[in-house]
């Protein structure tokens, strides 16, 4: 698998910093699966988001 190319900020990320980013991605979606942020519905709302977001982006990441 080829990293994908991020660029933050106009500056493009080094091969070993586009995947610590995957990779703490991908962790914090393993954490919101497992621990969620609460049992009340703002704490579900809000991980239900993140996680479609990190979907959003993991499509993006897979194209590279």
């Amino acid at each position: 698998m080829n990293e994908a190319r991020i660029i933050i900020n106009g500056v493009e990320l080094t091969l070993g910093q586009s995947m610590t980013l995957r990779v703490a991605l991908q962790s914090f979606a393993m954490d919101l699966k497992e621990n969620g942020l609460g049992s009340d519905e703002t704490g579900k709302s809000i991980a239900k988001g993140y996680l479609a977001r990190i979907s959003e982006m993991n499509d993006l990441i897979m194209r590279s």
